[in-house]
């Protein structure tokens, strides 16, 4: 039977209306030794206010080097079942669509190699195995690629693509956000698995933007779905939402960035030409309001937590790009970004920052996208301007 510890601290986050990872915990410290380990560890760092993991850097498989993240517990002789306390990240399905019986499957094999922890899921988007052995590691992982199931990123790789739900089931959605993060997912294979970026990149996919991934806020490249037609309006059903009580004026009109919608108590208008595509509108009068015409994405760059500079948010690179398979024009300028990127940036400098640095026209030039005014994240504090000889050229040659 697995050691029982005293828990009086964390007995006091059972308490209260809302589920807790404690009472998780307790259901498989009954009967896993390295989860009962790990429930002393932590209720000793609540009592002593220190924690006591220690990060044991990249812990591989044969040929992988990411994928399993090593953690170690600076107590091993106090709590031996959690000396080594490793994360396996399993590569989720696009859209997290799982099967009753693959989740069966996969905690069936955690609870024999690890400690039956799960995170579902993890902030990139993977499976997060918490908790095992290094001489686990290689038959926890060919257990695991034996029914199909490989390893996600971690260290300084390609992150695990992840995506919304997008045409699964979201009548919102201008892409198919899952065909897509497939695809980039195979696409990148290499970089995923064996780390050689200055640090990490992530790749999210959003159908539109409401952005249910927060890629703009979490990912170095953002791929957001987008339309370029007007949004087209029922009249009726606006009158509908105002009879039902909606403020069309306070909810919608006063709501829009681009100032672009009127009301007058009986007709919505839009100048499509000034709309932002932000979908506040469409998502507050879903059954008044969708779009129409040719959809494509809109790619974004740079956001990220607080690393080495403090949290960015993506701003545009490409305003408007068709995104049909094979996806190769998406791919290609993926690449560019990941290569300037690599060539430029310091250890642990991510992609945003090194812009941030180096300034976007170093970025824009290697990548072939010209400067368009959408790009613009706020004002230049300067009035100074520097021109490359090759500016002249173009405007002699015009």
């Amino acid at each position: 039977m697995p050691k029982k510890y005293e828990t009086p601290l964390l007995d006091e986050l059972e308490k209260g209306p809302y589920p807790s990872f404690v009472k998780e915990i307790k259901k498989a410290a009954a009967k896993n030794d390295m989860a009962a380990d790990e429930l002393g560890q932590l209720e000793k760092s609540y009592r002593t206010k220190r924690g006591y993991w220690k990060h044991g850097g990249i812990v591989g498989v044969l040929g992988y080097g990411g994928g399993v993240i090593g953690r170690y517990s600076s107590l091993p002789d106090e709590f031996p079942n959690v000396a080594h306390f490793h994360t396996v990240r399993i590569n989720q399905p696009s859209g997290w669509f799982y099967t009753t019986a693959a989740l069966r499957e996969m905690c069936d094999i955690w609870d024999k190699y690890g400690s039956g922890l799960t995170n579902m899921h993890g902030s990139t988007g993977d499976m997060i195995l918490l908790g095992t052995r290094t001489e686990n590691l290689e038959a926890v992982f060919a257990e695991f690629s034996s029914r199909g199931w490989d390893l996600g990123g971690s260290g300084s790789a390609m992150r695990t693509p992840s995506c919304c739900v997008g045409p699964a089931r979201c009548e919102w959605t201008n892409i198919n956000t899952l065909d897509i993060c497939y695809e980039m997912t195979q696409e990148f294979q290499d970089e995923l698995h064996r780390p050689a970026y200055p640090y990490k990149f992530k790749i999210k996919v959003a159908g539109c933007a409401v952005d249910c991934v927060a890629a703009i806020a979490r990912a170095d490249c953002s791929i957001i779905g987008t339309w370029r037609g007007p949004i087209l309006i029922d009249q009726d059903e606006v009158k509908n939402y105002a009879k039902k009580g909606m403020n069309i004026k306070a909810e919608i009109v006063d709501m829009c960035p681009g100032q672009c919608i009127s009301y007058d108590g009986n007709e919505l208008k839009i100048d499509n030409s000034e709309c932002k595509r932000c979908m506040h509108c469409i998502s507050k009068m879903t059954k008044a309001l969708k779009p129409s015409g040719e959809r494509g994405a809109t790619i974004l760059i740079g956001s990220k937590a607080p690393i080495v500079v403090g949290s960015l948010l993506s701003w545009v690179i490409v305003p408007f790009i068709k995104c049909e398979p094979p996806y190769d024009e998406l791919k290609q300028l993926i690449r560019k970004m990941i290569e300037w990127w690599d060539d430029n940036a310091k250890p642990r400098e991510r992609i945003g920052e090194l812009i941030e640095a180096k300034g976007m026209r170093s970025f824009l030039e290697h990548i072939g996208v010209d400067p368009q005014a959408a790009q613009v994240k706020f004002p230049r504090k300067d009035p100074f301007i520097f021109f490359k000889d090759e500016d002249f050229e173009k405007v002699y040659k015009k």
